[in-house]
C-alpha cells in the first residue's frame, strides 16, 4: 500500500472521528445541534467527501499500476485474449472460504500484489481496506465477500435449532417497517362486530379498532480477529471461521427472540407483558413436573395456535418427560417413537407438539423451565442480504492480526400486547405459555 493512501486514510480517519465528536455533544446535551454546530459538521462533511474522491482516486491508480505490471511480465510474441467468467461465478473464482480469507491476508500485507479475483463486484474500483465503515458507503474499502461464502454463513446460522424460521419475518431494504394490527375479539366490546337484526330495527354500526406497532433494526455484530498464522491455514479456516460466526449469531438471535430486553435488542415474546405463566399445583412438590401442568399450559393456548406451537425445555427436564403418562400411554414419545421421528422434531412431540431442547430455557424446576409458543405471533424484520461481512487488517495491525467482521440487523416483538380475554371464564389466553416456579 502506497504511503500517500496510508496519509489520505488517517486523515478520513481524523475527520470522521471530528465529525463524530461533534453530534455527541449535542446528544450527550439531548439537544439539536445549533447553527455553529451544523456549519462545522457541513464542512467536516465536505472535507470528507473529497478525502474519500482522493482515497478512490489513488486506489484505482494501485490496481491500474499492479495490472500494468503484471501485463509487462506476459510474452510480447504474442496476444492471447480470454474470457474470465469468475465474475459470474459465486464464489468469484475462491474453491474455499479459507482460500479467500487467505487472499485477503496477503493482498494486505502486499497492496502492489493484488489478486484479481478480490476486485469482482467492487464499487469503489479497487479493494483496499480501511479501518472503519459507514452505513453509507456500505464495506468501505473493504473486499467484497463472494455471495455463495456470505449465503452459506447465514444458512448455517438457521439449523433445526434456530426459532427465526418459526417467526412471521420479512425481509425489508431500509431500517423500519410499520405494522398494523388488530387486537380485537369477536366477543369483545369493540372492533368489528356482527348483531342480529330485528325487523325494520336499524342496523348497529361499528368501525375496526387499528393500532400500529413499529420495528428498526437492531445490529448483531461479530468481530473476529485472526492470527496470519491461522490464515495460512486455509483447510482450518474453511470449518471453523463460518461455524463459529453462525454458533454465535444463532444464540444471539435465540435469545433476543426469547428473552430481548428491548433495550439495543429485539423485545423478547417471554420477557414482556404478554407472557402468560402457568402455577404449579396446589401441593405440588418442588422438582417435580405433572402432567396437569402441561396440560394447563396448552389450556391457555388460543386454540388456533396449539397447530403451531412448539416446546421449548432445558435439557435437565428430559428425565422428567420420560415419567409423564396419561394412564397408560406416555405423553412424551422421543425422536424414532414418533411419526416423521428428526424431520418432525429432534428431540421428539410431547402432547403432539414438537419438542425442542435448548439453554435458553430456565433450568429444571425454575421459572420458564418449560416454554410453549406459538412464533406466527412474533413479528421480526431483517436486512434484505443477511449477514454482511468485511475485512480490515488496521485495526489489530501492531498485533499482526486480520479482523473479519460480521453484521446481521433484525428486530422483533409480540403482535399483541397483552393476553387475550376470553368470551367465557378468566383464564387468559397468550401465544408464549411459560411454567412457573415449583
Amino acid at each position: 500500500m502506497s504511503k500517500h493512501l496510508r496519509e489520505l486514510q488517517a486523515r478520513k480517519a481524523s475527520l470522521v472521528k471530528d465529525a463524530r465528536a461533534l453530534t455527541d455533544i449535542a446528544a450527550a446535551e439531548q439537544r439539536d445541534m445549533n447553527e455553529e454546530e451544523v456549519s462545522a459538521f457541513e464542512a467536516l462533511k465536505a472535507k470528507i467527501e473529497a478525502t474519500s474522491s482522493a482515497i478512490d482516486r489513488e486506489a484505482a491508480l494501485i490496481a491500474e499500476e499492479a495490472q500494468l505490471a503484471h501485463a509487462a511480465q506476459l510474452p510480447t510474441a504474442s496476444v492471447i485474449t480470454v474470457v474470465d467468467n469468475a465474475a459470474s461465478d459465486p464464489k468469484h473464482g475462491f474453491k474455499s472460504v479459507g482460500e479467500f480469507l487467505k487472499t485477503v491476508c496477503q493482498a494486505q500485507k502486499h497492496g502492489s500484489s493484488l489478486d484479481e479475483r478480490l476486485l469482482i463486484g467492487s464499487t469503489r474500483g479497487a479493494a483496499v481496506p480501511t479501518n472503519f465503515g459507514s452505513e453509507g458507503s456500505a464495506q468501505d474499502g473493504g473486499f467484497l465477500v463472494p455471495p455463495q461464502f456470505a449465503q452459506e454463513i447465514f444458512q448455517l446460522s438457521l439449523g433445526e435449532d434456530s426459532l427465526l424460521p418459526l417467526t412471521d419475518n420479512v425481509e425489508i431494504t431500509g431500517n423500519t417497517m410499520a405494522f398494523p394490527k388488530d387486537e380485537t375479539t369477536p366477543w369483545g366490546s369493540n372492533g368489528i362486530r356482527a348483531y342480529w337484526q330485528g325487523e325494520a330495527t336499524p342496523a348497529v354500526n361499528t368501525k375496526p379498532v387499528l393500532g400500529l406497532s413499529t420495528l428498526r433494526l437492531k445490529k448483531l455484530m461479530a468481530l473476529v480477529p485472526v492470527t496470519d498464522e491461522l490464515l495460512d491455514d486455509t483447510n482450518a479456516l474453511s470449518s471453523y471461521l463460518p461455524d463459529k460466526i453462525a454458533t454465535s449469531i444463532r444464540w444471539k438471535t435465540n435469545e433476543s427472540i426469547l428473552f430481548g430486553s428491548g433495550t439495543g435488542v429485539p423485545v423478547g415474546c417471554m420477557s414482556n407483558a404478554t407472557t402468560v405463566t402457568v402455577a404449579k399445583e396446589t401441593g405440588q412438590a418442588t422438582q417435580t413436573l405433572l402432567a396437569q401442568n402441561l396440560a394447563k399450559m396448552i389450556s391457555r393456548l388460543p386454540p388456533a395456535s396449539f397447530a403451531k406451537a412448539v416446546w421449548i425445555v432445558n435439557n435437565d427436564v428430559l428425565p422428567a418427560l420420560f415419567t409423564l403418562t396419561l394412564g397408560n400411554y406416555p405423553i412424551y414419545l422421543p425422536m424414532g417413537l414418533n411419526v416423521g421421528g428428526i424431520q418432525v422434531s429432534p428431540y421428539g412431540t410431547l402432547l403432539g407438539r414438537p419438542v425442542f431442547v435448548s439453554q435458553h430455557a430456565n433450568s429444571f424446576s425454575g421459572a420458564g423451565d418449560v416454554l410453549l409458543a406459538d412464533l406466527s405471533y412474533y413479528q421480526t424484520i431483517t436486512k434484505a442480504g443477511g449477514l454482511q461481512t468485511a475485512t480490515s487488517m488496521h485495526l489489530y495491525f501492531d498485533a499482526d492480526l486480520t479482523a473479519f467482521r460480521t453484521t446481521f440487523r433484525m428486530d422483533g416483538q409480540s403482535k399483541i400486547a397483552a393476553p387475550i380475554s376470553p368470551a367465557k371464564g378468566s383464564s387468559t389466553m397468550s401465544p408464549f405459555v411459560q411454567l412457573g416456579a415449583r
